[in-house]
């Protein structure tokens, strides 16, 4: 079974300033959860800037003194408008992550949606229903609150 999970924002600054933080790899651990313990291993001089093909290694521990290896590849990308990034080896049966950019009145809307599949058939869809999404969703309010304090000047 396929699960999505779609947000939208409202960022209150212009189209180059969210895609330069977007699309640097190397910001990724500060709009991610401490507690998560994100950790890029991939060479520091390949995260500066996004690009077709780039394969990104982290480590992350999602579940308290779990610790997860996780590789993705940013398969598209079309500057100042959007990227996508899927999940090449981890924790999920498939994980395809759309990241679109527009203006709009009042800044730039950004808008994330990702479509991923738990494996182990129906236990993969209770602990979805138990934590996994759950745990997804926590992740992306805590994204919401720092690009909130990034870029709309929120406390």
């Amino acid at each position: 079974m396929l699960h999505t999970i779609k947000t939208t924002q409202l960022l209150k600054t212009d189209l180059k300033t969210v895609w330069n933080f977007i699309s640097s790899p190397k910001n990724l651990s500060e709009i991610t959860p401490a507690y998560m313990n994100f950790n890029i291993i991939t060479d520091g001089t390949d995260i500066n800037t996004m690009y077709a093909g780039q394969i990104i290694e982290y480590y992350l521990t999602p579940i308290s003194g779990i610790k997860m290896h996780w590789v993705t590849e940013i398969t598209h990308i079309e500057h100042l408008h959007y990227f996508v990034d899927e999940q090449r080896f981890g924790p999920y049966k498939l994980w395809h992550h759309k990241h679109f950019i527009k203006e709009v009145e009042g800044g730039i809307e950004m808008t994330d949606i990702v479509h991923y599949k738990i494996s182990f058939g129906f236990i993969g869809r209770i602990l979805n229903k138990l934590f996994i999404k759950k745990r997804l969703t926590e992740i992306f309010v805590y994204r919401h609150i720092k690009l909130e304090k990034l870029f709309n000047n929120q406390k």
